[in-house]
């Protein structure tokens, strides 16, 4: 399918709702439902044969993270709503309450369905070799290699802990996994209960010998059950049972912290004590082990979710295994882009010569590293601003501004501290940044600071030059390998201004005035998307050729939706790729017959954001107006967050991103899902030459980063040819 033919298909035939509805809490679709949807998809590929088998695996290990952290943070935080009275409702109308019990009842339904996901994956895993033992199924010398294994690397690291009087129920952090067990003294028949916490620095999956080409796994459990009489001499077990916790892991600092580090070392060791907000315990357990655990961790059979299978499904992430490559996808290596190899390697002169939009992982992100490390070393370089929301342990990133710092170069590093699970990782980055000689600010406590910027100042011919880079992505090398997101590099003396102009508001609070090229959050970013789409209705209604296609991973901003429907009534097309949660109702009768949305969910996490207004020419056009940005359509990014929306106006880029990313994505067939008015997502049929975006992605450079080959064999005439 080409982008014409999916643009040129009739539209489902909208569906009528009542009046009142019409304007009414009824015309948004729930968040948390919606963002479990999401979830429903990403399993759903761990049941797609055109997925590779052990990459099916994957998708359910992510499926069950995903469900995990979305229980500390989102479920955490309307329970706390709920249980303190607090009745005000969504958007869409359902108060904490309300939504809780509609989440309870989804994802009950979606656990069990990972589990079926699981047992049918393993009987695949069995005909390709890969098998999962218990104790009953254990071969003649397997005991032996056990005991060798749990002395070595399983014993020392262990605690086993008897429940009595003298021994109180200890602390079980959030994510903790413990073995719980019914115990029986064999002299005299006295009984004991013990706990044995299962710490996460050991492996779930204990390998065995296996002949050439197979694989052989006992789950840590299951070792631990043989091994009882090492654990508790003189006992043997006549119950048992394991059990997992989530806790609230959101955090509260205090808006006067004067110190926000500390305040955020400390409020992060309150994250690990946070409240049990569910516990999945395994079927049979002992009556007495279930409600010891119930009564000391506080919770009732309502946060309580028995599993029939296995426990901590996330792990699974361990099967996953490097040397069976026929049973995961094709390798990928990123392309370095020819523009850069016209140079020699040299980022500056790369860019010097026109802006570069690179598309990641397609191209490599080591382009973002090699720029900082190049200005790193360059003597002509002065200053380096750098914002930091995700990184790396082992940051690159971090590691060429501490040597640009050490060489005498004035580095500010502006750290997002509140970027939530990388905080303990940004504390350390940030004191070691500071110890290299950076200037180190952490921005606002109020708002995040989620803009990707990077600029780099340096002295040409008497004059000081600033190259900018603006990311869609977080400078993070690891997840830049399977996250889709735009790097654009540039020294266009405007756009250098205004990220000058951002790093100033958000060091000094000063608002940026006389912005040239750049819209921000909270201030401008909000107001400019809602002009852009009012002046795409007045060309409708003017009988002008009015068209927004928009990428992102979220949209649930009421003025924004509310926008987009207003749009829709007055005839312009919408067409919108959405990955995650969307609020926005599509295919509603005199609401948003004119809208489309579809999600994609493949080999790579789509995460770049894109808009692209027709600007009364209708899309695709060299007219147009196209924007890129670090923001999806959501309140806290447009209204609480330091975001950016970045027009782009060099004639390749738009190109690049029209006709190339944007058609692309219109135009897969192969990973696409297609919402209806109810909230609901279907995977249409996929027909046998079916248009798969990422494959087209991998074998196609993007249009700004080649250098001596052309930009007139427009990739969208190669849309229909994957």
């Amino acid at each position: 399918m080409s982008p014409a033919d999916f643009l040129n298909a009739p539209l489902p035939k909208p569906v009528a709702i009542p009046d009142e509805d019409l304007r009414g809490p009824k015309r948004f679709f729930n968040r948390e439902l919606s963002w479990l949807g999401f979830n429903w998809r990403v399993l759903d590929e761990a049941r797609n044969p055109r997925v590779p088998l052990l990459e099916r695996v994957r998708f359910v290990s992510i499926s069950a993270t995903n469900l995990d952290e979305f229980y500390t943070v989102r479920v955490a935080g309307l329970r706390e709503l709920a249980n303190k009275g607090i009745t005000n409702p969504a958007a869409d109308g359902l108060t904490p309450a309300e939504q809780l019990v509609l989440i309870d009842k989804n994802a009950r339904r979606l656990l069990q369905s990972q589990q079926a996901a699981w047992n049918d994956l393993k009987h695949e895993m069995e005909d390709q070799g890969i098998t999962i033992l218990n104790r009953s199924s254990l071969q003649d010398g397997d005991r032996e290699t056990l005991e060798t294994y749990f002395l070595d690397k399983v014993f020392p690291v262990l605690s086993p802990l008897a429940i009595d009087p003298a021994h109180p129920f200890p602390f079980i952090p959030n994510a903790g996994f413990c073995l719980a067990l019914q115990l029986e003294r064999t002299r005299d028949g006295r009984p004991l209960q013990a706990l044995l916490p299962i710490p996460h620095q050991i492996d779930r999956f204990v390998p065995l010998p296996a002949p050439r080409g197979q694989h052989r796994f006992l789950p840590l459990e299951e070792l631990l059950l043989i091994h009882i009489g090492l654990l508790f001499p003189g006992y043997q077990a006549t119950g048992s049972c394991t059990f997992r916790v989530l806790r609230d892991s959101d955090l509260e600092v205090e808006d006067e912290a004067e110190d926000l580090v500390r305040e955020f070392e400390v409020a992060l060791k309150r994250r690990r004590r946070g409240e049990v907000v569910r516990m999945k315990l395994s079927t049979g357990a002992p009556e007495g082990l279930r409600r010891v655990i119930m009564r000391e961790l506080n919770i009732t059979e309502n946060e309580v979710v028995e599993v029939h299978g296995l426990i901590g499904v996330a792990d699974l992430s361990e099967l996953v295994l490097d040397d069976r490559p026929d049973l995961l996808w094709p390798s990928f290596t990123p392309r370095i882009p020819e523009r850069v190899q016209d140079h020699d390697g040299d980022m500056f002169a790369a860019i010097q010569q026109k802006d570069m939009l690179l598309h990641h992982p397609y191209e490599s992100f080591d382009m973002v590293v090699r720029f900082l490390q190049q200005a790193a070393q360059d003597p002509d370089v002065i200053a380096i601003k750098q914002t930091l929301y995700r990184t790396s342990t082992q940051s690159p990133i971090v590691e060429a501004l501490c040597e640009a710092a050490e060489n005498g170069k004035s580095v500010t590093a502006l750290v997002e501290l509140k970027a939530r699970f990388d905080e303990a990782a940004n504390i350390r980055q940030s004191r070691r940044l500071e110890r290299s000689g950076a200037h180190v600010v952490y921005g606002f406590i109020n708002y995040k600071t989620h803009a990707k910027i990077s600029t780099v100042v340096r002295r040409e011919g008497g004059r000081l030059v600033t190259y900018t880079h603006f990311g869609t992505g977080n400078y993070h090398p690891i997840t830049a390998k399977i996250y889709t997101d735009l790097s654009f590099f540039t020294c266009d003396p405007a756009l250098g201004r205004d990220a000058t102009k951002v790093f100033n508001y958000v060091g000094g609070y000063a608002e940026p005035e006389g912005l040239e090229n750049l819209s921000i959050s909270p201030m401008n970013m909000k107001s400019t998307i809602i002009d852009l789409l009012e002046r795409e209705a007045i060309h409708a209604r003017n009988g002008r050729p009015a068209e927004v296609w928009a990428k992102m991973n979220s949209l649930i901003e009421p003025d924004v939706i509310d926008a987009l429907y207003a749009a829709s009534q007055a005839g312009v097309k919408i067409n919108l790729v959405i990955r995650g949660i969307c609020g926005l109702r599509p295919g509603i009768k005199g609401l948003s017959e004119n809208i489309r949305v579809k999600s994609i969910v493949g080999r790579f996490l789509e995460h770049s954001r894109i808009a692209c207004f027709g600007n009364g020419h209708g899309l695709p056009s060299d007219k147009a107006r196209v924007f890129f940005s670090s923001a999806d359509w959501m309140g806290r990014n447009l209204n609480r967050r330091v975001e950016t929306l970045i027009e782009a106006k060099n004639p390749t880029v738009k190109a690049q991103i029209v006709s190339q990313i944007m058609a692309a994505n219109l135009a897969d067939t192969a990973q696409s899902w297609v919402m209806d008015a109810h909230g609901s997502f279907t995977r249409p049929p996929i027909p046998d030459r079916a248009f798969n975006c990422h494959s087209f992605f991998m074998q196609n450079p993007s249009l700004s980063g080649r250098g001596t080959a052309g930009a007139t064999d427009a990739p969208r005439l190669a849309l229909a040819k994957d």
